[in-house]
């Protein structure tokens, strides 16, 4: 159960989401960092969430994980913006993904379908966070604030 109460989680459950949301983006980085320092070109794109500016219960893990690309990306941003390289993040709010099929819990389930009508029944699509990162991709005088 990937959502729920920190004390109903089971604690083996967290490293899928801290390898992914954490490890991968440093592994990711680390991998494309030396290439853009020495072109002194690039862009970086690092996905998040709205969990990283806000908490929401039942996603404590997540939420984490969340905060820490805001966190490691604005310290990127700053160790690499002198060798012009740009540090984006987008930040979406609820997106159709996989996320809740990997809880158990039928309460989070249909928490999440009242929400989601509370919301007129429509959030992102993975199709609208693949605009976004586009949109990322523009060139440096295009402005970004996150």
């Amino acid at each position: 159960m990937l959502l729920g109460n920190i004390d109903d989680q089971n604690p083996d459950e967290w490293e899928q989401m801290l390898d992914v949301n954490v490890k991968g983006l440093l592994n990711g980085v680390h991998a494309v960092t030396k290439g853009m320092i020495a072109r002194k070109a690039g862009t970086i794109i690092n996905i998040s969430s709205i969990a990283g500016r806000k908490t929401f219960p039942n996603h404590v893990v997540y939420v984490g994980t969340k905060f820490a690309v805001h966190g490691l990306s604005e310290n990127l941003r700053e160790e690499l913006s002198p060798h012009n390289v740009r540090v984006v993040v987008i930040a979406p709010g609820a997106v159709e993904t996989e996320l809740l099929s990997h809880t158990t819990s039928d309460d989070i389930k249909a928490g999440y379908q009242e929400w989601k009508q509370d919301m007129g029944g429509k959030v992102l699509s993975p199709e609208d966070v693949a605009h976004a990162i586009e949109y990322g991709l523009f060139p440096a005088a295009v402005r970004l604030y996150s």
